[in-house]
């Protein structure tokens, strides 16, 4: 018997807020740290900035396209702040549909598309099969595009990996350049002091970047990505299912062996 209402099944998670409740904490301790060993001021340096967060986004231009850097730029909101996935969910929704295709036909979903525009990839999957696409067609759209998204995630995930790996060097390029320019103007006491903060603090700016923004933003991306992925690819299997007209128990059993252990679901008691 299948289960007639969805209020107590699993929801999409709302707004992930680990990575902005870390790097706050993160920082918090460092601006702490600052105050409380002297002045703030001494850890801000001109010179240094320009060459550790000015080098390190040249140098990462350089390795990517334009594109690629503009969008990775523009994923660091959804890296922040996204909107979590639940397989779980998802399983549910395409089984309920699959019922309801096999109770009123694959037209009777068309009136339900509407409801799907929160879900634009689940969306086209019915579409496709309302279309009369056969199943394996759809499989076959769905799997593709798939693989377009995911790929297009990991190349911003690794514009991220990239600046963390160029800052540290950008950090000990600067590093150089101070203790060259100390070491030049040793007749010159009023030179050192600058030359010795551009050389220290350099190092520190690459070192934070590195470990406390890139580094995370990008594994952030990676498994906002791979939570994506399972769950389109949830979708695309029941629209396939759908599309061949099998059996929403057999569907069921199709979900949960490609589902975790503990986002299995069991719709049919």
């Amino acid at each position: 018997m299948a289960r007639a209402k969805t209020a107590n099944r699993p929801r999409n998670g709302g707004a992930s807020l680990t990575t902005v409740i870390g790097l706050l904490a993160g920082f918090a301790l460092i601006a702490t740290a600052m105050f409380w060993g002297g002045s703030p001021s001494s850890f801000f340096d001109g010179p240094a900035l320009l060459i550790v967060f000015g080098g390190t986004f040249a140098v990462t231009l350089a390795s990517f396209s334009f594109s690629d850097v503009a969008r990775a730029g523009g994923a660091i909101g959804q890296a922040i702040v996204h909107q979590s996935h639940d397989p779980s969910h998802a399983a549910y929704q395409v089984v309920e549909l699959a019922e309801k295709a096999r109770s009123d036909g694959v037209l009777g979903l068309q009136d339900g598309l509407v409801k799907l525009k929160s879900e634009p990839f689940l969306m086209k999957a019915i579409a496709l099969v309302v279309d009369g696409t056969p199943g394996e067609v759809v499989e076959g759209i769905l799997r593709r595009e798939v693989a377009t998204n995911a790929s297009r995630q990991q190349t911003s995930a690794d514009v991220f990996r990239k600046a963390a790996e160029v800052s540290p060097a950008m950090g000990l390029i600067g590093t150089l350049v101070g203790l060259v320019q100390m070491l030049g103007n040793l007749n010159d006491p009023t030179t050192i002091g600058p030359a010795m903060a551009i050389a220290l603090l350099t190092t520190f700016y690459g070192a934070v970047l590195a470990n406390m923004v890139f580094n995370p933003l990008a594994t952030k991306l990676e498994r906002s990505s791979d939570g994506e992925v399972l769950v389109h690819n949830v979708y695309l299997t029941g629209a396939a299912s759908i599309g061949r007209q099998e059996s929403p128990r057999r569907l069921e059993m199709l979900l949960n062996a490609m589902l975790p252990p503990t986002h299995r679901i069991q719709y049919f008691d």
